[in-house]
């Protein structure tokens, strides 16, 4: 249910402060000396969930006593960032100006521009020094083993991180923010955090990490799709990508991804820019035979086509964001734009 109904209290309305947010993380990104100062909420997270983990995951422990501790992890860390959400949302409805402390925290939250900013770098790096700084960029934004990546696997892993990452770092926090405010935004970053830390198919990880892992595809299920429903409605408004062609291998090719969710948006960049993406590629835990999404398509991607792609980033992003801009409109037109908690 969306958390819009009326209140005595004066408030900011939630969806204009995530509208704030978005603008100013496209504007700034995560730049201001206050974030380099103030330790960033998925750092916290991250050593958490580390510190934890060593302490919980010992190798000599069985599989299903390993996935009972990890699924103990999962609750106490969830449980943490409701109780921190709950705490934001107190101190924006107890002060006046309670509501630049959420707004900050929505800031740090996400990702278009460092998105934009690490896949841009890539694209400089592979056409202006070649394959080992292509290589050594991507390789901060991409898991798999970069060291065997030629020209082409350089371009097409940063081009999929784009799409995948559109979702995972822009519509989904946006999305949980929109259901839940702070709480479901800081859920889904809490969790979308362990499933990259321990939600690998490794010895290690394989049984400790599967519950962060199938709770993170199942937060994921709803803005993986509406990430590529934006990717098709973006390919109208760039020049060089084909919306029909993008929904097609989206609704087409989406299912043979090894992830339920990667393969709607990846496959509707693949359409839109004519690109076969996905296919076989090499992880820490061994080689993957994937097929490829848009298997008739060109795999020969080029820094150029990174560019592309990131054309097709920045249009969803607005689409995104103007998603928001007609909810909230369409709310105050029904007068029901105050936002209230019942705590």
């Amino acid at each position: 249910m969306l958390p819009f109904t009326a209140s005595g209290l004066e408030a900011v309305d939630p969806l204009l402060l995530i509208l704030a947010a978005l603008a100013l993380d496209a504007l700034l990104g995560d730049s201001p000396l206050v974030f380099r100062i103030l330790p960033h909420p998925v750092k916290i997270v991250g050593s958490l969930a580390g510190f934890l983990e060593k302490k919980l995951n010992r190798p000599r422990r069985r599989a299903m006593d390993r996935a009972f501790r990890g699924f103990i992890l999962l609750a106490l860390m969830v449980g943490l960032a409701v109780g921190a959400g709950f705490g934001v949302e107190k101190i924006k409805r107890s002060f006046a100006y309670g509501w630049v402390l959420e707004l900050a925290l929505t800031w740090m939250l996400l990702a278009q521009r460092s998105l934009f900013e690490h896949v841009l770098a890539v694209a400089k790096a592979l056409k202006n020094k070649g394959l080992s700084a292509g290589r050594e960029a991507v390789g901060h934004i991409v898991g798999r083993d970069v060291a065997r990546l030629d020209d082409h696997g350089v371009a097409r892993a940063a081009i999929e991180s784009c799409a995948e990452n559109f979702g995972d770092g822009v519509v989904a926090p946006v999305f949980w923010y929109v259901l839940f405010g702070v709480p479901g935004l800081l859920v889904y970053k809490t969790v979308n955090t362990l499933d990259s830390m321990i939600g690998h198919k490794t010895e290690r990880f394989h049984a400790f990490g599967v519950t962060s892992a199938r709770l993170d595809d199942l937060m994921n299920l709803i803005p993986a799709r509406l990430s590529g429903l934006l990717f098709v409605l973006a390919a109208f408004f760039v020049p060089t990508a084909n919306p029909y062609r993008a929904a097609k291998v989206m609704l087409r090719d989406s299912r043979k991804h090894r992830s339920p969710n990667a393969g709607w948006p990846e496959g509707a960049m693949a359409g839109a820019l004519g690109l076969s993406l996905s296919g076989p590629r090499h992880y820490a835990e061994g080689p993957s035979n994937e097929p490829w999404l848009g298997k008739e398509f060109r795999a020969r991607a080029t820094a150029q086509d990174i560019r592309r792609s990131l054309y097709m980033l920045a249009v969803g992003c607005l689409l995104n964001a103007g998603l928001v801009g007609g909810l909230w409109f369409f709310l105050k037109k029904g007068g029901h734009i105050t936002f209230v908690w019942p705590f």
